[in-house]
């Protein structure tokens, strides 16, 4: 999934389900991989089947949303996007919604919702484009040359992200010392934490973790508030074994996402291996919550609460 090859991962995902149908996790991620090759329809229904087992969740909404978008039930996307659409965390909601909106013939709602992505996602071409078109049909002249120029911009910038991460990418995996220094020092910008995070994502993918650590702690000192730098930051602390290091970055994404279970679990198992038990114990009760029937968690708790060596 990582490498977007989403078709390879869909089999991967659908054999474990064959073999254990109640991973719900893989369930979830085998979902979006239909949902990005364009198996709509079946990723309707594994969206509804974790709805059915699990009960509601902000993302299965959000997908189911996008779904209904993408099918003409404008009423059910609406419906779906609105209530997800304060989240945070579902930064492109408002967009969707306003598309929605629009497809539903409510206009005023739709500009309303499509004003409010542009305030919110600055950078996404995609409501530019929108809202370009909406003013321009409505004898907005200004506004729609306004939203057009944005549009280019945006477009062009995205454009030369996607050329450099893949240079980044193909850099990495053929191991090539030389043109790692230079492909990826391209896609690090000091003023952007999002390509930074990506950067970071990129190095973590293929195991140059050490590496990552900058781009990633430069990422939480522009935006503080993004949960992926902190939650990577943490993650690429843990996979070089600097347990304590790690312990701050993921409390801080466990504040900004509580209930996402692999911060959680990270975060417990930062704890435990820096000695602090009983910190893990109450970090880890609650992922357990989240995610009962996990074997893994079971067993550290069992050991936990028995006072097993590490």
């Amino acid at each position: 999934m990582q490498r977007q090859l989403y078709a390879e991962a869909a089999g991967e995902f659908e054999h474990a389900l064959a073999i254990d149908p109640n991973l719900k996790l893989a369930r979830y991620q085998y979902a979006i991989c239909l949902f990005a090759i364009g198996r709509n329809d079946n990723a309707k229904t594994e969206f509804e089947r974790l709805r059915t087992e699990t009960g509601p969740a902000r993302e299965i909404g959000y997908y189911l949303g996008r779904l209904a978008l993408l099918s003409g039930d404008a009423t059910t996307a609406v419906k779906e996007l609105k209530s997800i659409v304060d989240d945070s965390q579902i930064q492109d909601a408002p967009y969707y919604l306003g598309l929605a909106y629009l497809s539903a013939g409510d206009q005023k709602a739709g500009v309303k919702w499509l004003e409010t992505a542009a305030q919110k996602t600055p950078r996404d071409y995609h409501v530019h484009y929108r809202l370009a078109r909406y003013y321009s049909s409505a004898g907005r002249t200004a506004d729609a040359e306004r939203e057009y120029k944005l549009y280019n911009d945006c477009r062009d910038a995205e454009r030369d992200t996607e050329s450099r991460m893949r240079a980044c990418n193909s850099a990495l995996d053929a191991h090539d010392n030389d043109r790692i220094r230079q492909d990826c020092a391209a896609l690090y910008d000091p003023n952007d934490p999002e390509k930074l995070v990506l950067l970071g994502q990129l190095y973590g993918g293929h195991g140059a973790f050490a590496e990552a650590i900058e781009p990633l702690e430069k990422a939480t000192q522009l935006d503080p508030g993004s949960f992926d730098a902190w939650h990577n930051l943490g993650l690429t602390y843990f996979r070089l074994q600097r347990y304590q290091d790690a312990r701050g970055p993921l409390e801080k994404a466990v504040q900004l996402r509580p209930d996402f279970f692999d911060s959680l679990n990270l975060l417990g198992a930062a704890l435990y291996m820096t000695g602090d038990d009983k910190a893990a114990l109450g970090v880890l009760d609650r992922a357990h919550a989240l995610r009962p029937d996990d074997a893994q968690i079971n067993n550290v708790l069992r050991g936990l609460r028995q006072g097993a060596p590490k």
